[in-house]
Formats: structure tokens, C-alpha cells, sequence
């Protein structure tokens, strides 16, 4: 009985002295580096094309084509995403509300 007891007081000592210990230094931190200033333009390039059948308006970011607007004479506008970012200009399905168009950002690009 006496042992179990010394037993079980020494398994409930051992932990608080390996806590007692130091911790090691931890090294000191890295420098910062220095503030990354971008040239790329926030906000899209817009060439507006009028004809006599509409005006179709495209937008670009960085020299890329994203998106097109197309607005006819007689009728809605509607518009051609980039959806996948492939080069293909997909038709935005406004009609089915089935359908989420989720925003989608790129947000690095090398």
C-alpha cells in the first residue's frame, strides 16, 4: 500500500518539475522586408465601341481581356465572362436564378 501511494506521488511530482525548468532562448526574429510597391493598374481598362448595330464595351486588366459588354440597339444587354480565366469568353446566364455566379479573384498571379 505504501509503495502504490509513494508511486502515485511521485507520478504527480515528476511533471511539475520538468515545468520548473527553462525554457531555451528562441532566436531573434527575422527582418522585415521591404514594402512591395506595385505599378498594376486596380481598376479595369475600358474600351467603349459604338457601331450602328450597339455599343460593346470591353474591359481589360493588365492587358487582359475579362470580360465584354454588349449592349444591342434593340434589346437587353448581356455579357461574355472569362469565367475559367482560359481565354474563352463564356455567356453569363443571368436567366437561369438557378445558377450562382461566384465571384472569383486572382488574387497572385506570377
Amino acid at each position: 500500500m505504501k509503495r502504490t501511494l509513494l508511486a502515485t506521488l511521485l507520478l504527480l511530482v515528476l511533471p511539475f518539475g520538468a515545468v520548473a525548468e527553462e525554457p531555451a532562448p528562441l532566436p531573434a526574429p527575422p527582418e522585415l522586408p521591404p514594402q512591395v510597391e506595385s505599378g498594376e493598374v486596380l481598376e479595369p481598362e475600358v474600351t467603349i465601341i459604338e457601331s450602328d448595330k450597339g455599343t460593346v464595351q470591353e474591359y481589360r486588366i493588365n492587358g487582359r481581356l475579362y470580360m465584354v459588354k454588349i449592349t444591342p440597339v434593340a434589346g437587353p444587354p448581356y455579357y461574355l465572362l472569362d469565367n475559367d480565366g482560359d481565354g474563352t469568353l463564356d455567356v453569363r446566364q443571368e436567366a437561369h436564378p438557378g445558377k450562382i455566379a461566384i465571384p472569383q479573384w486572382v488574387l497572385f498571379s506570377w
